[in-house]
This record gives structure tokens, sequence and C-alpha cells, in this order.
């Protein structure tokens, strides 16, 4: 198929559908503006002063981190706590939201992306399944509890020159120890992942009660398991929104190449 007989397919799909599940990964975030951090080349431009000091990804980005010097491991998540705070969701998030309104069973969202522009879209907070977690919540570095809260509170004061924290390190409210991101992080073994499994028997429920689905798949790279393997819980086509390299097996479905938003906007033209 061309791409013309590949949108026509797909937004097919969709109005047959009564209810979608949207995935998506790391590049649905780029046409809002969120800078790209996959390899140490993409994260360096970000924060050089960690490449001044040879802190790639993977030193930065692990529960050990916030032990060992939580001042820098705050000074990389609070600058990030911040630029998604600020950054708002680009059209594309619109257009998913308002297919989804027009169906029986709504949507329901599973997303690698830790950065909340689901919930900042209007999606409903319920119907979404952040599998990583969120830095919008934090945890204990212990952990001494299975709770987590929200981080609205804790506002990240970053020397951005020297990639360090400034302001006052957010405590647990339990046991006084340093929190941190309520995020799924390289070697984690602390992670506090509770509600996310709460969350995921709310989204398995919602799976069952859907009829005619349709999977749209944006933005998610092949490093991303947890989010690729989700179409393989359904027998439902999927819609996949991405690069060349990562099209999908014809039998499972439509894969349409390029950018998020254009093809958003194709779609949109035939639903």
């Amino acid at each position: 198929m061309d791409v013309t007989q590949q949108i026509e397919a797909a937004a097919e799909l969709i109005r047959n559908a009564n209810g979608i599940l949207i995935t998506d990964g790391a590049r649905m975030g780029l046409d809002s503006g969120l800078p790209d951090f996959r390899g140490d080349d993409g994260f360096w431009r970000a924060y050089p002063a960690l490449r001044a000091e040879g802190i790639g990804f993977m030193d930065i980005a692990n529960g050990e981190a916030f032990k060992r010097d939580p001042v820098r491991a705050w000074g990389f998540y609070g600058h990030r706590l911040n630029l998604y705070r600020r950054t708002a969701p680009y059209e594309g998030f619109n257009i998913l939201r308002r297919w989804a309104s027009a169906k029986e069973h709504g949507a329901f969202v599973f997303t690698s992306n830790v950065d909340g522009q689901f919930q900042k879209a209007g999606f409903e907070a319920n119907r979404i399944l952040e599998c990583h977690g969120s830095i919008h919540r934090l945890q204990c570095t212990r952990p001494c509890s299975h709770e987590t809260w929200s981080a609205d509170d804790f506002h990240a004061e970053v020397d951005e020159e020297h990639c360090a924290l400034t302001s006052a390190l957010p405590r647990c409210p339990k046991c006084g120890s340093v929190a941190r991101p309520n995020i799924l992080m390289l070697d984690d073994d602390d992670w506090n992942d509770y509600a996310i499994r709460r969350r995921r028997l709310r989204f398995e429920a919602w799976l069952a009660g859907v009829e005619r689905m349709a999977i749209v798949e944006v933005g998610v790279v092949r490093t991303a398991p947890s989010v690729h393997g989700v179409p393989e819980m359904t027998r439902s086509q999927v819609i996949r929104i991405n690069r060349p390299a990562d099209a999908i097996d014809p039998k499972r479905g439509i894969n349409i190449c390029g950018g998020a938003l254009g093809i958003l906007r194709q779609l949109s033209g035939f639903i």
C-alpha cells in the first residue's frame, strides 16, 4: 500500500472501533519540543556539565545516583521536572483525545514516557498506565513503604551550568530519607511500582470490555519492549506511526512512516 492507502485503511479501523488503545514511546514528545535523550550524544547536548565530567545517561539515570550524590541526581531530574512542567502538549494529543471522546469505551493510554503530557492534554488520569512511572510523583529512596506522593509541592531550583540542585532536597514524609522520582530507572531495585500494578489491573479490565479495539501506537522505539509487547495482549490490529526501521508485520497491522503530528493530522481528515 502507498501512504494514502495506509492512511485510509488506518482511518477505517479507527472509525469502526468502539475503543482506542493508545501506546506511545520516546518519540511522541519530540513534537512538543522535548529533547531526545537516547544515546550519550543526545543526553550530553542537553547536559553539557555532565559531559565535562564524563557522566553518561546510565550513570545518572539510576537509583544509586540518589544515594551517591542526591544533589547531582536531582540536578538532572529537577531540570527534567521543570522542563516537563513548562512544556505544553502539542496538537497530536488533542487529535487523539477527540477520537477517543467519540468512542463508547473511550481510550486507554499505555505509555513508557514519564512526562505527564497525556494528563496535561486532558486525558483521564485513571485511564493512563505509565509503565515506567511518573516524574510528577515521588517516593522514598529506601523505600520505607508502598506510598508515593505528588511532586506538586516540590519546586526544584537547579544550577544548570553545574547540573546541581540548589534548593532543599525533597524528603520522605514518613522516615525523612531523601525522596526521588517514582520512575523506573536503570538497574533499579528500589522502584516502588505498587500504584502501577494497581493501574494495570484497571487497564486489563478495560481491555477485556472493548469489543472492537483500534490500537494507535505512536513513536515507540524498538528498545521499549514493555510498550511494543502490549498489542500482543489483544488480537486487534495495530496502527504503527513510526520510522521505517520500526515497521510492524503486515499481518498485525498498518505501518505509517513519518512524524507523529503530520500523520495524525492526515488521519484526522478521514475520521
